[in-house]
């Protein structure tokens, strides 16, 4: 899936994006018409859990987003990833 990466005000290194476009890309084993993504990484200054992750994935006809807020950008993308694969789901229910 083609995905974009954005990190605000930050450098994202390398082993982090190949991580997101690994979480993502299995969202297509759910719905294989996933047309593209993009995902936007923030890190907020105030607090412990300050790592916020946005997911935005285009299907046919619709978008679905996801944002969540964890210590690591890793955590706050499982979380993330986990929330679009049960809106996935529950839009192929409402389009077959």
């Amino acid at each position: 899936m083609k995905l974009q990466v954005h990190s605000i005000h930050f450098d994202a290194d390398s082993k982090l994006v190949e991580f997101i476009q690994k979480k993502v890309d299995k969202l297509e084993t759910f719905y294989d018409r996933v047309v593209d993504g993009e995902v936007f990484l923030r890190i907020n200054n105030e607090g412990i859990e300050n790592k916020t992750v946005e997911i935005r994935v285009k299907v046919p006809g619709s978008q679905l987003f996801a944002k969540e807020q964890a210590k690591s950008f890793e955590a706050a993308t499982d979380m993330a990833t986990e929330a679009l694969r049960n809106q996935i789901k529950k839009f192929k229910e409402k389009s077959y």
